[in-house]
């Protein structure tokens, strides 16, 4: 039988008797939705009223403007007729007066000249012109005598244009059939310094007129009737759907009688309202189970109080940091033990992002890695150590495990922290390592005896040099072929051999026995100049020395960091000659943080992977008569620096590259 969950085995009544008045606060709710419930109603009634009387309200006004935008337009087409009649009688005027020759200019009718159907017929009838007889008269007596009237009416319009100095209309002169078809006439008079010099006349087709200044948008929603005075006198009053539009045009009463055929449908309100009611009503099923929801809801949230301030004591009295992140690093939440532990109060935290205040500043970039890692993929089970600086300033070691942060779906939110300072055991560690490097030191003193052995072998080269040198200088001297300053020059040379060679010895003599290293301040461009060019005169070294523009400066001994250097490129050479390649070394500097990294690349074969581990190890050579003491005696040279080495594949040369890494003058301690 599997034991009960763990949710079970606390009895949280006994955190919930505080909150049993929590139930009692819903009627007071539920009083307050049912009387916005009714103001509602309320609301929603008294807005179909108002919304039926908006409607026929919006619907006068809207008739009204579309009556005024009639009247508006046609009285500009008709004005800018006249106007286009005004230009016509100056022409035929000036045509006059150049025997019948066109006037030169262009002319830009308007609409109601310009529409075809419209204008029947114009012409120029100068004053007193009776007797040429032009076209337009003829039309215009045909008119007069059509009906009883017409020709007092016409005779009138050109009395008026001539008294009254405006353009003038008569009419309507009925055309036949259909009933409704008008001709009216337009006379526009022409006066030259005040001298009347006749009219220009226009016959106009009115239902023609008004189907050309009509748009068709207008005409799909309003049905449009010429009425003149007689027809507008019998129309209906009361029908609110129609309208008349005056054409007011001078000497005529001609009307266009408008009517909406767009339908206003009543049923908007109606929907409205019986949408309006469906709203209620779902609001009232809503209601009833919104009350349902709130009275769990408040018995759950009881039951999460309780847990919840169950959970606060025991994470208060946890000593382990809990701190959670969100996925893109920024602090979501930390604990009490967490903020002992770095000295800070949890608002100066939260929210905040790398880098983070309680990172040690001179491991600011390292941290800056180790952070990203993390918020990616979280730690391993073993965990990751870091240090930590306290407010105060002290460091502290600190292990840390990730665990993935999920919402209730399972979606990942960030990570949440496990931090346990381990300090203590860091300090221990520390004090048996230093307890483990006095092992090694006594290690060491016994290597030694084979690290003399091999420097002794490297000595051969200048003593050999310096036996070439006697030699040399004891034949020249039996032969009398030797000058004063030849023999100054060749014990000269001799004399530093032989102090080089002494100075090796001793320095040795004194790194065997851990004695005081003789530091001073080294210019690395000039050191690889002065001590790589003897080796490149020597061996006919194909070397390529790349330096960095501005001076790099470290705190060294000169003496064993040239030896080290030696070591590292002679080695270069001889695997650069190993492979079918034609051979190359290549010498490098360049500066990364506080540290100058000093790198030697050759052409050859290259490091395997299975001897990077152990290439550095004495007595361990790749070289068939090699002792193996060239690259452990350079890692102790460069350790004794405060430095590493390693090594790695040449990206440029495709051999082996060594790669040493010093710090820069003044970024550490040496060593007493």
């Amino acid at each position: 039988m599997s034991p009960p969950p763990f949710e079970n085995l606390f009895d949280f009544d006994l955190l919930q008797s505080r909150n049993v008045g929590l139930l009692g606060r819903g009627k007071h709710a539920t009083l307050w939705l049912l009387g916005l419930l009714l103001f509602l109603a309320v609301s929603v009634v008294t807005l179909v009223l108002y919304l039926q009387t908006f409607e026929a309200d919006e619907g006068q006004r809207r008739r009204t403007a579309d009556a005024q935008w009639l009247e508006q337009s046609a009285r500009f087409h008709f004005r800018r007729l006249e106007d286009d009649l005004q230009v016509l009688a100056h022409q035929a005027r000036e045509a006059e007066g150049a025997e019948g020759q066109p006037p030169e200019g262009k002319f830009n009718p308007g609409l109601l000249l310009r529409q075809p159907g419209v204008v029947l017929a114009h012409g120029w009838l100068a004053a007193g012109a009776h007797a040429s007889a032009p076209p337009i008269l003829a039309r215009l007596q045909a008119d007069a005598a059509a009906q009883p009237g017409n020709a007092e009416m016409l005779s009138v319009m050109q009395d008026i244009t001539r008294s009254l100095r405006r353009p003038s209309y008569a009419g309507p002169v009925p055309k036949g059939q259909p009933p409704g078809a008008y001709t009216v006439w337009l006379a526009v008079p022409l006066f030259e310094r005040g001298v009347f010099s006749g009219n220009y006349l226009a016959a106009l087709s009115l239902d023609e007129a008004v189907k050309a200044l009509i748009p068709a948008w207008f005409r799909q929603n309003h049905e449009v009737v010429l009425m003149d005075e007689q027809q507008m006198a019998w129309a209906p009053k009361t029908e609110a759907q129609h309208y008349n539009a005056y054409l007011e045009l001078p000497g005529t009463d001609l009307a266009l009688q408008v009517q909406s055929i767009r339908s206003d449908s009543a049923t908007v309100p109606r929907m409205f309202f019986l949408v309006a009611m469906l709203c209620l009503l779902g609001m009232l099923a809503s209601l009833y189970a919104l009350r349902r929801d709130f009275v769990k809801r408040q018995r759950i949230e009881s039951q999460l109080q309780a847990q919840v301030a169950l959970r606060s004591a025991m994470e208060n009295a946890v000593t382990v940091g809990l701190r959670a992140w969100d996925l893109q690093g920024r602090i979501l939440y930390v604990n009490q033990a967490f903020c002992r532990m770095v000295g800070f109060e949890p608002h100066e935290l939260v929210g905040r992002q790398a880098p983070l205040p309680y990172w040690p500043k001179p491991q600011t970039d390292e941290l800056q890695l180790v952070h990203q890692g993390v918020i990616a993929q979280g730690t391993e089970r073993a965990g990751v150590e870091v240090q930590f600086q306290h407010k105060g300033g002290q460091l502290l070691d600190v292990l840390i495990h990730e665990a993935p942060l999920s919402d209730g779906d399972g979606a990942q939110l960030g990570w949440m922290s496990s931090v346990i300072d381990i300090s203590e055991r860091k300090r221990a560690e520390r004090t048996a390592a230093r307890q483990q490097e006095k092992l090694e030191a006594s290690g060491r003193l016994v290597a030694m005896g084979e690290v003399a052995s091999t420097l002794a072998h490297e000595l051969n080269q200048p003593l050999g040099a310096l036996s070439g040198f006697a030699n040399g200088l004891l034949n020249r001297l039996k032969s009398g072929r030797l000058s004063n300053e030849e023999l100054e020059s060749v014990v000269e040379r001799m004399e530093q051999l032989s102090a080089k060679a002494g100075r090796i010895i001793q320095r040795v003599n004194a790194f065997a026995r851990r004695r005081e290293m003789t530091w001073q301040r080294v210019e690395i461009n000039a050191f690889l100049r002065r001590v790589l060019a003897p080796l490149q005169r020597q061996r006919q070294l194909p070397l390529q020395l790349l330096l960095p523009p501005e001076p790099v400066w470290i705190d060294a001994d000169a003496l064993l960091l040239e030896h080290a250097l030696s070591n590292l490129v002679g080695n270069a050479e001889f695997w650069a000659h190993q492979s079918t390649a034609a051979p190359e070394v290549q010498v490098s500097v360049q500066t990364v943080g506080d540290n100058l990294l000093l790198t030697v690349s050759d052409s050859g074969p290259g490091v395997g992977e299975d001897q990077r581990d152990q290439i550095f190890n004495a007595f361990f050579s790749g070289k068939e008569d090699g002792m193996g003491m060239g690259l452990a005696i350079c890692r102790s040279i460069v350790e004794a620096h405060h430095g590493r080495i390693d090594v790695g594949q040449s990206q440029d040369l495709g051999g082996a590259c060594f790669t040493v890494r010093i710090p820069l003058a003044g970024s550490t301690q040496q060593a007493a």
